[in-house]
C-alpha cells in the first residue's frame, strides 16, 4: 500500500484528484475544521507548479519548516527557499499567519459572551435560516460564557446516529471549553423539535455531565423563528 504522500505525487494538479479528495470541495462539504493543515495550506497556495500539485507543495513546506509553528515563524526569504514558492505565495502564507497572530492578540474582552438564547440565535440565525440542508453547530464557551469558536459538527438530515456526543465533545475538549450551546436548523421553516432532536439533546446533556462540559442550550432555527429547548424546559 502506498502512502498518502506517494499517492499525491501521482497527481500533477489538484483537479486530477478524485473530487472527494480536493481541498476546496472538502471544505465546502465538511467545513474548514475537518481539513488537515496540509489541505488548508494548499487552499492558501491556490496552485502548485507544472509538475507539483498545491497539496504536495504544501506538504513540502510543512516538512521543510518542521510543521505549522516553524512555518508561522519563517521569513519571506525562508519560504521562497522551497522550490515552487515564489514571492506571491510567500506573501499569501505570511499574511494568513499574521491574521492568526492578530486574532490571538486581541484582548479577552473582545470575545463575545453568549448568556441568553437570544444572543445565540442572533449569532447563528442570519446564516442558518437560509440553509437548504440541516447543519448542526456548536458554540464552544469558556468559563465566563465567552465564545471560543463555532464548530460545524454535521451537515445533512439530523438524527441521533449522525450527531454523536464523541464528535461534539472532542471539539469542546480540544479548546478547553467549559460549556457549549448547540444549534441546528430546520429547512422546512418549522423550528418545533422532532423526537430525534430531543433524543440528540438528551444524549449530549448526559455526555456533558460525564465529561464536565455543560450543555447550556439547544437552539433550533426554522425560517425567521427559533426555539430554545432550555427555555421550553426540555433540557
Amino acid at each position: 500500500m502506498i502512502s498518502r504522500r506517494q499517492a499525491l505525487e501521482l497527481y500533477s494538479a489538484i483537479r486530477e484528484l478524485p473530487a472527494d479528495e480536493r481541498p476546496r470541495e472538502k471544505l465546502v462539504r465538511y467545513g474548514p475544521e475537518r481539513l488537515s493543515a496540509q489541505e488548508l495550506l494548499a487552499i492558501v497556495l491556490r496552485t502548485g507548479t507544472r509538475n507539483v500539485s498545491a497539496l504536495l507543495l504544501a506538504d513540502r513546506l510543512l516538512h521543510c519548516h518542521a510543521g505549522l509553528r516553524g512555518l508561522a515563524g519563517a521569513s519571506l526569504a525562508d519560504l521562497q527557499r522551497t522550490p515552487g514558492v515564489g514571492a506571491v505565495k510567500a506573501i499569501q502564507i505570511a499574511a494568513c499567519f499574521e491574521l492568526g497572530k492578530r486574532l490571538m492578540a486581541l484582548p479577552e474582552e473582545h470575545r463575545r459572551a453568549i448568556t441568553t438564547p437570544e444572543e445565540a440565535a442572533a449569532l447563528l440565525s442570519p446564516e442558518m435560516r437560509h440553509l437548504d440542508v440541516e447543519v448542526f453547530r456548536a458554540l464552544l464557551l469558556d468559563t465566563k460564557s465567552r465564545l471560543i469558536r463555532i464548530e460545524t459538527i454535521t451537515k445533512g438530515t439530523l438524527d441521533s446516529s449522525l450527531v454523536h456526543p464523541r464528535e461534539v465533545f472532542k471539539c469542546a475538549m480540544a479548546v478547553s471549553a467549559a460549556s457549549l450551546v448547540v444549534c441546528h436548523n430546520h429547512p422546512t421553516g418549522d423550528p418545533r423539535p422532532s423526537p430525534d432532536d430531543l433524543k440528540v439533546t438528551r444524549r449530549l446533556r448526559d455526555a456533558g455531565e460525564v465529561v464536565g462540559i455543560e450543555l447550556v442550550d439547544h437552539i433550533i432555527i426554522g425560517g425567521s423563528k427559533w426555539v430554545s429547548l432550555k427555555r421550553e424546559g426540555l433540557i
